[in-house]
Protein backbone atom coordinates (compact mmCIF):
# COMPACT_ATOMS: atom_id res chain seq x y z
CA UNK A 1 0.00 0.00 0.00
CA UNK A 2 1.30 3.44 -0.84
CA UNK A 3 1.17 6.32 1.60
CA UNK A 4 -1.52 8.05 -0.48
CA UNK A 5 -4.13 5.32 0.04
CA UNK A 6 -3.20 4.53 3.62
CA UNK A 7 -5.58 6.04 6.18
CA UNK A 8 -4.52 6.42 9.79
CA UNK A 9 -7.38 5.45 12.09
CA UNK A 10 -6.53 7.71 15.06
CA UNK A 11 -4.79 11.06 14.96
CA UNK A 12 -3.71 12.98 18.06
CA UNK A 13 -4.40 16.68 17.68
CA UNK A 14 -4.88 19.48 20.22
CA UNK A 15 -4.75 17.03 23.13
CA UNK A 16 -7.48 14.80 21.71
CA UNK A 17 -7.63 11.55 19.74
CA UNK A 18 -9.55 12.16 16.54
CA UNK A 19 -11.11 9.61 14.21
CA UNK A 20 -9.02 9.51 11.03
CA UNK A 21 -11.86 7.98 9.02
CA UNK A 22 -14.08 11.05 9.41
CA UNK A 23 -14.04 13.91 6.92
CA UNK A 24 -11.71 16.72 7.99
CA UNK A 25 -14.47 19.18 8.89
CA UNK A 26 -16.40 16.64 10.99
CA UNK A 27 -13.25 15.40 12.72
CA UNK A 28 -12.17 18.90 13.74
CA UNK A 29 -15.56 19.56 15.31
CA UNK A 30 -14.82 16.82 17.85
CA UNK A 31 -12.30 19.17 19.47
CA UNK A 32 -14.05 21.04 22.29
CA UNK A 33 -13.99 24.76 21.57
CA UNK A 34 -13.83 24.37 17.79
CA UNK A 35 -17.19 24.97 16.12
CA UNK A 36 -18.29 24.44 12.53
CA UNK A 37 -17.63 28.01 11.39
CA UNK A 38 -14.13 28.27 12.83
CA UNK A 39 -13.16 24.79 11.61
CA UNK A 40 -14.32 25.66 8.09
CA UNK A 41 -12.48 29.02 8.21
CA UNK A 42 -9.24 27.30 9.26
CA UNK A 43 -9.59 24.67 6.55
CA UNK A 44 -10.24 27.31 3.88
CA UNK A 45 -7.36 29.48 5.09
CA UNK A 46 -5.00 26.49 4.78
CA UNK A 47 -6.53 25.58 1.39
CA UNK A 48 -7.45 22.05 2.39
CA UNK A 49 -10.38 19.98 1.19
CA UNK A 50 -13.00 19.83 3.99
CA UNK A 51 -14.25 16.45 2.74
CA UNK A 52 -10.90 14.62 2.66
CA UNK A 53 -10.47 12.06 5.43
CA UNK A 54 -8.37 13.34 8.33
CA UNK A 55 -6.23 10.19 8.23
CA UNK A 56 -5.19 10.87 4.62
CA UNK A 57 -3.41 14.16 5.41
CA UNK A 58 0.39 14.16 5.35
CA UNK A 59 2.45 14.81 8.46
CA UNK A 60 3.36 18.33 7.32
CA UNK A 61 -0.30 19.15 6.64
CA UNK A 62 -1.25 17.82 10.08
CA UNK A 63 1.43 19.95 11.75
CA UNK A 64 0.31 23.15 10.01
CA UNK A 65 -3.33 22.30 10.82
CA UNK A 66 -2.51 21.78 14.49
CA UNK A 67 -0.56 25.07 14.66
CA UNK A 68 -3.53 26.87 13.10
CA UNK A 69 -5.97 25.25 15.55
CA UNK A 70 -3.84 26.17 18.55
CA UNK A 71 -3.43 29.78 17.35
CA UNK A 72 -6.19 30.80 14.92
CA UNK A 73 -5.19 34.48 15.21
CA UNK A 74 -2.06 33.64 13.18
CA UNK A 75 -4.31 33.10 10.12
CA UNK A 76 -5.69 36.67 10.37
CA UNK A 77 -9.22 35.39 10.93
CA UNK A 78 -11.80 37.92 12.19
CA UNK A 79 -12.02 38.32 15.96
CA UNK A 80 -15.68 37.30 16.13
CA UNK A 81 -14.70 33.72 15.29
CA UNK A 82 -12.77 33.36 18.55
CA UNK A 83 -14.49 32.01 21.65
CA UNK A 84 -12.99 34.38 24.24
CA UNK A 85 -13.18 37.95 22.98
CA UNK A 86 -11.94 40.76 25.24
CA UNK A 87 -10.87 38.43 28.03
CA UNK A 88 -11.66 39.99 31.40
CA UNK A 89 -8.13 39.40 32.76
CA UNK A 90 -5.96 40.25 29.75
CA UNK A 91 -8.30 42.29 27.56
CA UNK A 92 -7.17 40.35 24.49
CA UNK A 93 -9.02 38.16 22.04
CA UNK A 94 -8.19 34.53 22.83
CA UNK A 95 -9.28 31.15 21.57
CA UNK A 96 -9.26 28.35 24.14
CA UNK A 97 -9.64 24.61 23.56
CA UNK A 98 -10.48 21.54 25.62
CA UNK A 99 -9.55 21.75 29.32
CA UNK A 100 -8.41 25.39 29.17
CA UNK A 101 -11.88 26.38 27.98
CA UNK A 102 -13.63 24.39 30.70
CA UNK A 103 -11.35 25.87 33.37
CA UNK A 104 -12.04 29.43 32.22
CA UNK A 105 -15.80 28.80 32.19
CA UNK A 106 -15.65 27.53 35.78
CA UNK A 107 -13.58 30.57 36.79
CA UNK A 108 -16.15 32.88 35.17
CA UNK A 109 -19.01 31.22 37.06
CA UNK A 110 -17.11 31.44 40.35
CA UNK A 111 -16.37 35.13 39.72
CA UNK A 112 -20.08 35.75 39.05
CA UNK A 113 -20.95 34.03 42.33
CA UNK A 114 -18.29 35.99 44.21
CA UNK A 115 -19.56 39.39 43.08
CA UNK A 116 -23.15 38.33 43.83
CA UNK A 117 -24.46 39.14 40.38
CA UNK A 118 -27.87 37.89 39.33
CA UNK A 119 -26.28 35.24 37.11
CA UNK A 120 -24.02 34.12 39.94
CA UNK A 121 -26.96 33.91 42.30
CA UNK A 122 -28.90 31.75 39.82
CA UNK A 123 -25.84 29.54 39.29
CA UNK A 124 -25.43 29.04 43.03
CA UNK A 125 -29.07 27.97 43.36
CA UNK A 126 -28.82 25.63 40.38
CA UNK A 127 -31.51 27.50 38.45
CA UNK A 128 -31.65 28.56 34.82
CA UNK A 129 -29.46 31.57 34.13
CA UNK A 130 -30.40 32.91 30.70
CA UNK A 131 -34.04 33.87 31.19
CA UNK A 132 -35.66 30.55 30.32
CA UNK A 133 -39.00 29.48 31.76
CA UNK A 134 -38.84 27.67 35.06
CA UNK A 135 -42.50 27.10 35.76
CA UNK A 136 -42.69 23.81 33.88
CA UNK A 137 -39.15 22.93 32.73
CA UNK A 138 -35.87 22.33 34.44
CA UNK A 139 -37.39 20.45 37.35
CA UNK A 140 -35.36 17.94 39.26
CA UNK A 141 -36.78 14.91 41.01
CA UNK A 142 -40.27 13.50 40.58
CA UNK A 143 -42.51 14.99 37.95
CA UNK A 144 -45.48 16.98 39.13
CA UNK A 145 -48.60 17.02 37.02
CA UNK A 146 -52.18 15.90 36.62
CA UNK A 147 -52.88 12.31 37.67
CA UNK A 148 -54.75 10.10 35.24
CA UNK A 149 -57.94 8.32 36.29
CA UNK A 150 -56.27 4.92 36.12
CA UNK A 151 -53.61 6.10 38.55
CA UNK A 152 -56.19 7.76 40.80
CA UNK A 153 -58.44 4.73 41.27
CA UNK A 154 -56.01 2.56 43.32
CA UNK A 155 -55.19 5.57 45.50
CA UNK A 156 -58.90 6.24 46.09
CA UNK A 157 -59.55 2.58 46.97
CA UNK A 158 -56.67 2.59 49.43
CA UNK A 159 -58.08 5.75 51.04
CA UNK A 160 -61.56 4.17 51.34
CA UNK A 161 -60.09 1.06 52.98
CA UNK A 162 -58.22 3.22 55.52
CA UNK A 163 -61.46 5.03 56.34
CA UNK A 164 -63.27 1.72 56.91
CA UNK A 165 -60.47 0.45 59.17
CA UNK A 166 -60.55 3.67 61.15
CA UNK A 167 -64.33 3.39 61.85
Amino acid sequence: MSSQTQVRAIIRMAGRDLNGNKPLLAALRDIKGLNFTLALAIIRALRLDPFIRLGRLSDSQLQTLEKAIMNPKSLNLPGWLLNRRKDIETGQDLHLLESDLMLKIKEDIEREKLINSWRGFRHSLGLKVRGQRTRTTGRKGLTVGVRKKAAQQPAQQAAREKEKEGK
